[in-house]
């Protein structure tokens, strides 16, 4: 058999499974509404949880930058792609989640790739929840090589009882690194046991904030709406491609946690910075998410939180097939994996774009809809989402 022959037969398996991925090319974004193929669709698996994307100031800022530095950056943040928009982005995420220095990376991929790999020495072992982002899993699988002599356990979800007892077994200055909000289920880490437990064990605890940043609260995510603060939470990565409506990822901490990633994190001194364009962009987008003054960021959060109880309300009848998220990803568990595809075609069919969630991502027999929402929805949106949702759930069960 041919490389070429082994290649088709694994994707031959894949479509046979019925987990082929394909591409939807959009051509026209309007608020919550996207032309795919001459058909508009209401917008229901972004993760533009603000609306922000087509905000005026993050254009203005964007075109202000490019027409001043260009399109990219030309090289590496410690070579000299690092414009004063890249230093002016990390002062106000610092500020805004209340952390002493921030760090840029051109994705939240690589930077918690950074975060397993340059945070952990020889000898240490990483502790991270079962359903962290693949991300996560992927950066401690490669820092836990037997090469590196660093040892990586998954504790159960959530379950502070079973990452005691390999705090118990590991050695002291150990990283436990979950996810702020699990983008699979919605639901939020219980951040205060971790921390507790990161003190009693002197283990230094990592959140990945990505769903979190900027659409749970003004500073550090679902860390400042559970009432903690940099102490509890000493490490803390966001993204700027989802709240932030534009792109790039970013690692708050200490000056002495931000200069070792600078130093040592290879996903960060090996790649050409984020565009300044973006980083303007960005910038603009922070100020907005985190500016009391204006109140603009309040207003969207509380937008964005009414979306999120008009939709809890009207599916509650689903039951245990609502999973019991309070965030903007708010899952509907369908299990056999056909059968999500057809209920998400039915959806699209009726005007509604909605995530259709199939192994590996999520575990054999619980795909789901992931359905996200959004200060771009309208009351009216969310409601017709809600109709629709019930008459494809309703036909596949007949």
């Amino acid at each position: 058999m041919s490389f070429e022959q082994r290649l088709a037969k694994r994707l031959a398996e894949q479509q046979s499974a019925g987990r082929t991925r394909v591409q939807a090319m959009v051509s026209e974004r309007t608020g919550a509404n996207q032309s795919v193929a001459g058909v508009t669709l209401v917008n229901f698996c972004s993760n533009d949880y603000l609306g922000l994307t087509e905000h005026p100031a993050l254009k203005e800022a964007a075109i202000e930058a490019a027409t001043k530095w260009g399109v990219g950056s030309g090289a590496a943040h410690l070579v000299s792609g690092h414009s004063e928009h890249h230093g002016a982005l990390e002062t106000a995420i610092a500020k805004a989640t209340g952390y002493e220095r921030a760090i840029l990376f051109s994705t939240g991929y690589m930077a918690n790739m950074a975060l397993a790999t340059a945070l952990v020495e020889p000898g240490q072992w990483l502790l991270g929840d079962r359903l962290n982002h693949a991300s996560i899993i992927d950066g401690c699988l490669l820092a836990g090589s037997k090469s590196t002599k660093r040892v990586f356990y998954r504790y159960n979800h959530a379950d502070c009882a079973h990452l005691e007892t390999l705090l118990q077994k590991a050695p002291k200055h150990s990283v436990v690194i979950t996810d702020g909000v699990f983008s699979m289920d919605g639901d939020i880490a219980p951040l205060g046991e971790l921390s507790a437990l990161c003190h009693q064990y002197e283990a230094l605890l990592v959140v990945d904030d990505a769903h979190g940043f900027g659409a749970l609260s003004s500073g550090a995510g679902c860390a400042t709406k559970l009432g903690l603060s940099a102490s509890d939470v000493p490490v803390y990565m966001g993204t700027l491609g989802k709240t932030a409506g534009s792109f790039g990822a970013f690692v708050a901490g200490s000056d002495t946690v931000i200069e070792t990633l600078m130093q040592f994190a290879r996903p960060y001194i090996y790649t050409t910075a984020l565009p300044p364009m973006v980083a303007a962009a960005s910038l603009a987008a922070v100020k907005i998410i985190a500016d009391k003054a204006s109140s603009e960021g309040d207003i969207l959060r509380a937008k964005l939180a009414k979306n999120i109880a008009l939709f809890r309300a009207r599916m509650a009848h689903l039951g245990d097939r609502l999973m019991p998220s309070m965030t903007a990803i708010q899952p509907v568990v369908v299990g056999e994996e056909m059968a999500t595809m057809n209920i998400a075609a039915s959806l699209k069919a009726l005007g509604f774009w909605v995530g259709a969630i199939r192994p590996p991502t999520v575990p054999i027999g619980s795909s789901r809809l992931r359905v996200t929402l959004s200060a771009a929805h309208t009351e009216e949106q969310v409601a017709a989402l809600c109709d629709a949702l019930d008459a494809a759930l309703g036909a596949q069960v007949q």
